[in-house]
């Protein structure tokens, strides 16, 4: 029974696809040439937040690696001085 199964799988990559090449992302805030990321600049900060205030993860904002670590803590910082909310 399990040599049947494994006989009747279908090969995968299927039909032909032709794909776009995709643009790498750039990471906007060096494109900006920002270097510090102030917790107290909420317009910048609400920019990378979801409408549940979830800080938005860098495959989806193309931030760099360590500005993403450093705009995870500005965020965290202004939620706990009250300029943005938790929710």
């Amino acid at each position: 029974m399990a040599e049947e199964q494994s006989s009747q799988r279908r090969p995968s990559g299927g039909g032909q696809r032709l794909r776009t090449p995709r643009r790498k992302k750039r990471c906007p805030l060096l494109e900006d040439k920002i270097d510090y990321i102030d917790y107290k600049d909420v317009r910048l900060l609400k920019q990378f937040l979801s409408e549940n205030q979830k800080i938005l993860p860098r495959r989806l904002t193309g931030v760099s690696t360590t500005m993403q670590r450093r705009l995870a803590t500005a965020i965290k910082r202004a939620k706990q001085i009250a300029l943005l909310p938790y929710n």
